[in-house]
């Protein structure tokens, strides 16, 4: 049985991965499709840490039955990767329907979770619902008054993805500005890779959501960390080189176009700390409003910390320079670029 269960691990890996190919050759030949949309089933978590603006404790689940309307929208728009987030999004009932539903829309399914909410019995489903990726992000290895998202009370959760899951996990962790023992990313980073999981690191805004260097032992566990494991399409990441020096990037974000942030209310988003812009809602956001914002430069950008928009925005740095200016337009909210501003407190969780 377990080696029955090993070849079928190492098959769905296999799929998994021309499905990538598949996608970055899609990606490379037309702009005229979503690379990645997160997607945003419920905003309500059951945890509360102090530097995420990405949740409340008391909002109801978006209905089922809208989130398949949204779901066939992107469908039709020729999405290639779905990620739910939210929130907590293990707390929305009809979960794996919605997973099912990515998946009959020929699109990649992807979750990030903080863990507390996995079971035995809840993996095995998310295998059944067609799950591909899951994330989670691991701040430190004792819970402490920033995050309780720690090794400790999640290493269980990780030894029974390590034993169940038949999608990829990739395990996150963090560095920069409120991280009270840098060292917890390479202890999470070395489990990660042990139990034989991708591992990535993210880097946390000061409290006014702005870059700062990281200090020379931070930056030695962020080169090792960044030298760990498999390569794959989250390892996309030689940006992070800047940003840990506190330097800014030169790219051409494509958010808006080629990743769009879908929200609670249906309202599409350039990311999670851009809400409110362009927010139009998802059933009336045209070919035509993609294209605009695929040549729209974003003041944002240089000092962007979200490593799934500089990620996804990789394959098409070498074409399109961008040359139109964000500002007011007949459909839509989007402001002044100068007033774009990323939220504080907040770290990419992507």
């Amino acid at each position: 049985m377990k080696l029955l269960k090993k070849i079928r691990k190492k098959l769905l890996a296999a799929h998994r991965k021309l499905r990538e190919v598949r996608g970055i050759v899609k990606g490379l030949a037309s702009t005229g499709h979503p690379l990645l949309v997160h997607i945003i089933p419920i905003r309500r978590c059951n945890l509360s840490c102090t530097y995420c603006n990405e949740f409340d404790d008391f909002s109801k689940p978006v209905e089922t039955v809208e989130m398949f309307r949204r779901i066939d929208r992107l469908g039709a728009m020729g999405t290639w990767i779905v990620t739910i987030s939210g929130g907590e999004p293990l707390l929305h009932p009809e979960l794996d329907a919605i997973i099912g539903r990515i998946r009959k829309n020929g699109i990649v399914a992807g979750l990030i979770t903080n863990g507390y909410l996995l079971t035995a019995d809840r993996i095995e489903r998310l295998n059944r619902a067609g799950l591909e990726y899951l994330q989670i992000s691991i701040d430190n290895v004792m819970p402490d008054d920033v995050s309780k998202k720690s090794l400790k009370v999640l290493d269980q959760k990780l030894q029974l993805l390590a034993e169940h899951a038949e999608f990829a996990v990739n395990i996150n962790s963090v560095l920069g500005s409120g991280v009270k023992n840098p060292e917890d990313a390479l202890a999470v980073a070395h489990r990660a890779l042990a139990l034989g999981f991708t591992s990535t690191v993210g880097i946390l805004h000061d409290g006014n959501g702005q870059l700062q260097p990281l200090g020379p032992r931070e930056t030695e566990i962020f080169e090792e960390i960044m030298s760990l494991g498999k390569k794959s399409f989250t390892r996309v990441n030689g940006f992070q080189h800047n940003i840990a020096a506190g330097r800014e990037n030169d790219w051409r974000c494509r958010a808006g176009s080629r990743y769009l942030y879908v929200c609670e209310d249906g309202l599409v988003h350039y990311c999670s700390q851009q809400r409110g812009y362009p927010g139009i809602p998802l059933a009336e956001y045209t070919d035509e409003r993609r294209n605009r914002e695929f040549l729209t430069k974003k003041s944002c950008a240089p000092r962007c910390t979200v490593s799934c928009v500089h990620q996804v925005s990789v394959l098409d740095r070498w074409r399109a320079p961008q040359t139109t200016e964000a500002g007011p337009s007949a459909d839509s909210n989007t402001p002044d670029s100068s007033t774009l501003v990323q939220l504080s407190g907040s770290a990419s969780r992507h």
